[in-house]
């Protein structure tokens, strides 16, 4: 059974505190705030079995600075 509402991380900094986070809505892109700015993630089309089921893989692409 595949899970729409979570997703796996694969990539981006090694720090961050969870690879498996909330889909809010399912899209294309996940916009993930750490550490004074945003890694983004993108749809891979790829699935990969979690313990909470088989989620789909989003990859890191890219990271911005949040503006002051």
């Amino acid at each position: 059974m595949t899970d729409t509402t979570q997703a796996v991380l694969e990539g981006g900094p090694d720090e961050l505190p969870e690879r498996i986070v909330p889909l809010d809505p399912p899209g294309t892109e996940l916009k993930i705030p750490f550490r004074g700015g945003y890694e983004h993630f993108r749809a891979t089309g790829r699935q990969q079995n979690t313990p909470q089921g088989r989620l789909p893989v989003y990859e890191w692409w890219e990271r911005t600075e949040i503006a002051e």
